[in-house]
């Protein structure tokens, strides 16, 4: 691991403030790579509901949480609590800590610093369930009807909390250009951009390709698996293989055809199992970075991706003098089915060899070095 290159933080004392530990995903990965970096931080969450199998990169590390943690049901519904996680989060005595760094894709950023201390925010996004997927989170907590509209009163004043928490941040790390330009709007505040690090040792050049595709999700409605299950449906030559769990299970299984094989949840090892022998990887969300597309490129196999969002930064599509991906331009089962035509044609332009040299560009050192470059410009500008 990178040690710091100056003095600034020799004696300081640091907090790592995360939005909440339930699931390891891209903010988790971004969250292991910062307490590493910064390895006497002492780490905040609003709630640790990790289990013992996904909780080993912490090195037994304390995690202090919030009062949400002891709430009822709030192992399997702590996102119903968002009214009262900016409450949660204020209430945190953060005054004997000379620096704070929040991962931050919700209320993280939010937490009460004074003109004494730095906060710098890795901002994986704007609070999505304040600005622009607020049906997303009113689905997800099943709130309709009278519930909704008192729900929506809720957002509307945690949007503002949002906003005003903004200005208190000395300064903003973005995980894509694509997120710094919602920070901009969002807050009017600039960001830099250091990209999220992808475990690149963690995955191996593979060859090797079988007859089916892979996508790699959690199974909320942005995330677009249903997107990609009705494609197959109407698809049937190509076998389609889905990883991942969540509220749109059922629905997903619903939609699917009987070459769709939906496996659930699976450990690390499955998983990178799965995208070194698949032919491809499909990626339909509207992510801000999105680490699973690239996590396929480190095994070698091309993406075939929708044309928004982070994708547009991290993959290579078939104009690139190496190219390792395929876009398709709409959220639609006909464009997507476009497209898996379209990387049939060009298959033999996206080799091994470009898909995992696109990886390599997002690898953790890279991170690393862009990470602490920003935050002792943060510093730097302060003496």
């Amino acid at each position: 691991m990178r040690q710091i290159r100056s003095n600034h933080l020799s004696n300081w004392r640091i907090a790592v403030i995360h939005d909440w530990l339930t699931t390891i995903g891209g903010a988790e990965r971004v969250l292991e790579r910062i307490i590493g970096l910064f390895p006497e931080a002492d780490i905040f969450s609003v709630v640790d509901f990790l289990s013992a199998e996904d909780r080993g990169w912490l090195d037994r590390r304390p995690v202090r949480t919030s009062f949400i943690q002891g709430l009822p049901l709030a192992s399997s519904h702590y996102r119903s609590y968002l009214p009262l996680m900016p409450f949660a989060v204020s209430r945190w005595d953060l005054s004997e800590y000379d620096l704070v760094i929040s991962s931050s894709h919700s209320v993280a950023k939010g937490v009460r610093t004074t003109a004494n201390q730095k906060h710098i925010c890795y901002i994986h996004t704007p609070m999505r369930y304040a600005w622009d997927l607020r049906d997303h989170y009113l689905d997800l907590v099943g709130y309709r009807g009278g519930k909704s509209f008192i729900a929506r009163r809720i957002l509307d004043r945690i949007q503002r909390w949002d906003y005003a928490t903004a200005k208190e941040v000395d300064s903003f790390i973005a995980n894509s250009m694509f997120v710094a330009d919602r920070v901009k709007r969002f807050y009017d505040r600039d960001a830099t951009v250091v990209y999220p690090p992808i475990d690149i040792d963690r995955f191996q050049l593979s060859r090797k390709t079988e007859p089916f595709f892979l996508t790699v999700s959690r199974l909320v409605p942005y995330k677009r698996i249903d997107l990609i299950a009705e494609t197959f449906k109407n698809f049937p030559q190509n076998q389609l293989v889905i990883v991942g769990d969540g509220p749109e299970m059922n629905r997903v299984r619903a939609i699917a055809g009987a070459n769709v094989t939906i496996l659930g949840h699976q450990t690390d090892q499955v998983v990178t199992d799965l995208m070194m022998r698949c032919r491809a990887f499909i990626f339909a969300a509207i992510e801000d970075f999105g680490i699973a597309p690239l996590e396929a490129q480190a095994c070698g196999k091309p993406v075939i991706a929708f044309a928004e969002g982070g994708a547009l930064e991290t993959m290579r599509g078939l104009g690139d003098a190496a190219p390792s991906s395929v876009m398709f331009e709409e959220q639609t089962p006909a464009s997507l089915k476009d497209g898996i035509n379209k990387f049939v044609e060009n298959e033999r332009l996206l080799t091994p060899i470009n898909c995992r040299k696109n990886a390599e560009r997002f690898s953790a050192s890279t991170f690393d070095a862009g990470l602490l470059s920003a935050v002792e410009q943060t510093l730097s500008l302060s003496d």
